[in-house]
């Protein structure tokens, strides 16, 4: 049998690919709890290998119990990878640890820190290299089936406990471009800038022979319990293995970043924001941008005014300064409003509401830090023809600093369904930017049919409005 048929996933998709050759299968995540789902189901029908890659991987909930799933796949012979950006693996290193005693299981850190307490240590010493990292989020099984798009493992990107439910969007895709994030995986977890776990943490001989023993707590802790009922209830695995999965088949093309980005290594022209130029084209009618940060610098102003110029439809959402965890970076957003919107481009701010309303609470989680914002997808859809689903932000961090993957997908079918998606935000939870005749910004949103004016940044506070304004005079935009 071939690689593609050897296991039980292999011999489930092998018929339906057959049926659209050259093109690639697409199920589309938007819903918190079917992305957590299709990983922990995923990671239960895997046979041969796991090979799983995250900027952030938390050590609550969602990240013990798919940690767990990932040590069940390796008591039955799945050969699991495991590689992790370390900025976000504060206080997992025993954890880590043990995965990576398991005969199975290999774990690999992305430009590791030297010091694992006093982190900042590290940040004063070595900044160039530490100021890069990997934010390329991928899961693959088989090598038949993967998952990619902008949710890292954690909580609140499932779903799960009072954690700010973020809006997050994650593809799962079969048929040929898994070979090529099969392909990507294997150049990251080959490259300079990645170290074994072992050659990052000093461990003795009696620590190295010890067995992997993770707490039986993680699966009876009473959120895990409950959130594995919802699971009980979900029949993912048997929609997969039965053809019923609702399945988008369309020409898919992965795009991902040299990983000697790692090291400031990479050419120009192997960068995403140029590939990405290549591959989808310049719109001629309309470009819909949904992205957690926007900070499009100097020449992406410049860009979007030339494609307004010439008749573009231009419409933008982002997090709104309430809903953002790092109010530097909203600066490097703030700064080009006026003139966008004089030009007539939409802005569109997302309000930090979860489900039914209710606001809360956004910690600023610091500069490189795991974003705690309302809106967390990377998506962006042109011409109403191509769509972009994946981990880049459009801010200088994301061009220039991290390394970032995603798919383009040729798609009428799935651009509209972004657009309309992005419609509906527009209408419900959202505030409308807009200029009055003194030039200022208000913002705008609708309740009961009628428009309701604001002045200022709404639910925000006196320091932060102040810091915004502060930051925008700095000359720090290229680390934002």
């Amino acid at each position: 049998m071939t690689p593609q048929t050897d296991s039980r996933l292999g011999r489930a998709i092998a018929p339906v690919c057959e049926a659209h050759v050259g093109l690639c299968g697409l199920h589309v995540l938007d819903d918190s709890l079917d992305a957590f789902v299709a990983r922990y189901r995923l990671a239960e029908m895997a046979e041969r290998t796991l090979d799983v890659q995250y900027y952030i991987w938390e050590d609550d909930t969602a990240g013990r119990l798919l940690m767990l799933a990932l040590l069940a796949a390796a008591d039955r012979g799945v050969q699991v990878r495991l590689l992790l950006d370390d900025n976000n693996t504060i206080g997992m290193d025993e954890i880590l640890r043990q995965l990576d005693n398991h005969p199975n299981i290999q774990v690999r850190l992305f430009n590791p820190f030297s010091f694992r307490t006093l982190r900042a240590l590290g940040y004063l010493t070595d900044f160039a290299r530490l100021n890069r990292r990997m934010h390329n989020k991928s899961f693959t099984v088989d090598d038949v089936v993967t998952l990619v798009g902008g949710r890292n493992i954690g909580d609140a990107y499932f779903g799960i406990g009072e954690e700010p439910l973020f809006t997050d969007l994650d593809v799962m895709a079969i048929g040929p471009v898994v070979e090529d994030v099969a392909d990507d995986f294997a150049r990251y977890w080959d490259c300079e800038s990645v170290s074994p776990l072992s050659s990052v943490l000093d461990l003795s001989p009696e620590e190295i022979a010890e067995r992997i023993r993770l707490p039986d707590s993680w699966r009876q802790d009473v959120t895990a319990v409950r959130y594995q009922e919802k699971l009980a209830s979900t029949q993912f695995a048997a929609h997969l293995e039965n053809g019923n999965l609702p399945l988008l088949w369309a020409k898919t093309r992965l795009l991902s970043d040299d990983p000697r980005k790692g090291q400031g290594k990479a050419h120009d022209h192997t960068l995403l924001p140029q590939r990405l130029l290549n591959v989808m084209g310049k719109p001629d009618k309309q470009i819909d941008i949904i992205s957690s940060y926007f900070v499009p610098g100097r020449a992406g102003v410049a860009l979007l005014l030339q494609l307004a110029r010439k008749g573009v439809k231009i419409a933008i959402l982002t997090n709104s300064l309430a809903a953002n965890d790092v109010a530097v970076v909203h600066a490097g957003y703030a700064r080009w409003r006026k003139k966008l919107l004089r030009h007539g481009i939409e802005l569109y701010e997302l309000k930090p509401t979860r489900d039914g309303g209710r606001p809360h609470p956004v910690h600023d989680r610091g500069l490189t830090g795991n974003s705690g914002s309302s809106l967390h997808a990377k998506t962006f859809s042109i011409d109403g023809e191509k769509v972009f689903i994946g981990s880049f932000n459009f801010d200088p961090r994301s061009a220039m600093l991290n390394t970032e993957m995603g798919f383009v997908i040729d798609s009428e079918t799935l651009a509209q369904r972004i657009h309309h998606r992005f419609l509906r935000s527009q209408r419900d939870i959202t505030w409308q930017l807009r200029l009055d005749h003194f030039g200022r910004i208000n913002w705008v949103e609708k309740q009961d049919g009628k428009e309701i004016v604001l002045k200022k940044e709404p639910q925000t506070r006196f320091w932060q409005r102040v810091l915004v304004r502060l930051v925008y005079w700095l000359p720090v935009e290229w680390l934002l």
